[in-house]
């Protein structure tokens, strides 16, 4: 099933957009794991926190709290699969429903959807395919990110561009926990505010012209010991990239240097190891993204993913009518998204968080 992940801990997530509920079962979780509920409910929230946070401190924070249904005791993995929902909003799409399942909206999976299940498919904010389907996702990433930081693991991310605005970035070989902290903690995650503030400024402006816009995020994992991992089809990217691409609108994964690998020599690319002051063996540069044939070296795992502008924009579109076959025109009257980078930097630690716990079970005394 495509809403199932298994590898060494199983992810099943359930629900859909307009449906009563979403949820997550996961599977093979080590018992006794402590799970601070408050940290992951902040967590959900950056997911879904506003673009421009109000000034009014009477205003709400929208925080969800999941409801756990099993799996979890006094705050602690019993070792049954731990079973979580989020009640959706009560505000079912009041558009006529026949319409909606046979206008292929542009930039959506409303056509290959139909495609795929005969017509059946809830069609309503996408249904299953809907970017709120992140939510459960992060909840299994933000147990996968505590579980990593109490063994001194540390997953975190930042927005490294948006539509061609760069942050500061932070280096491949030298990354800290302090500054993944730092960054987890502002509004806005990015590692120089004033770039944030620059980024903010032109999501603002592409909005008022009825536009979306699209940029890349940079994780890294601090402390992955070397020797995680497998060869070939067991890789470590292997199994963040499916992870990563659950994502919607993920559009490119590289890890390390990436595409840009293709433009340079061996002896530009090549990172040269050496021993440091305390006798870890590090490599001079890191253009490998901390990952060998499949296996951590060690060195910060770093991959950038790049994610595309939301498709629903506030302008004329052709698409066509797919039962009738006729050319059709749609629009909206607002950008809903109009930059979806932020709230897709925790569901890319979530997913990277995962990963890394799915393969450390393996792992000498990790456990």
């Amino acid at each position: 099933m495509a809403s199932i992940w298994n590898h060494r801990i199983s992810i099943s997530l359930f629900g859909e957009a307009e449906a009563p509920a979403i949820g997550v079962v996961l599977d093979n979780l080590p018992p006794g794991e402590y799970v601070d509920l408050e940290e992951l409910a902040g967590f959900l929230y950056r997911r879904t926190r506003p673009l421009i946070p109000s000034e009014d401190p009477a205003e709400p924070h929208q925080v969800e709290y999941p409801n756990v249904l099993s799996g979890l005791i006094g705050n602690r993995t019993t070792g049954a699969p731990l079973c979580a929902f989020l009640n959706n909003p009560k505000n079912i799409s009041s558009l006529d429903y026949q319409e909606m399942s046979r206008i292929a909206r542009p930039g959506h999976a409303d056509y290959t959807g139909a495609m795929r299940y005969r017509g059946f498919a809830d069609v309503r904010n996408s249904g299953h395919l809907s970017e709120r389907m992140t939510i459960p996702l992060c909840f299994a990433g933000g147990i996968c990110q505590q579980m990593l930081a109490r063994r001194g693991i540390y997953v975190g991310a930042h927005i490294s561009s948006i539509h061609g605005i760069k942050d500061k970035p932070i280096s491949s070989t030298e990354a800290t926990r302090e500054e993944l902290l730092r960054i987890r903690k502002r509004k806005f995650s990015v590692n120089d505010p004033a770039k944030g503030r620059k980024m903010l400024a032109d999501i603002q402006k592409a909005s008022e012209c009825g536009e979306t816009l699209g940029g890349t995020i940079a994780c890294y994992a601090l402390n992955v010991p070397a020797g995680v991992g497998s060869p070939i089809f067991d890789g470590l990217e292997n199994s963040i990239a499916q992870l990563v691409f659950g994502i919607p609108g993920v559009r490119g994964l590289e890890f390390g240097s990436g595409f840009r690998s293709a433009a340079m020599t061996g002896s530009q690319c090549t990172d040269p190891f050496y021993c440091d002051d305390h006798g870890h063996v590090r490599t001079q540069s890191n253009h490998h993204g901390g990952i060998l044939g499949g296996i951590s070296s060690g060195m910060p795992i770093v991959c950038h993913v790049a994610i595309k502008p939301a498709a629903e924009i506030a302008k004329p579109q052709s698409t066509v009518d797919y039962f009738a076959m006729t050319n059709e025109v749609v629009q909206n009257d607002t950008v809903k998204h109009p930059c979806m980078v932020p709230e897709s930097v925790p569901c890319v630690e979530a997913a990277v968080s995962i990963a890394l716990v799915s393969h450390l079970l393996d792992y000498p005394n990790f456990v």
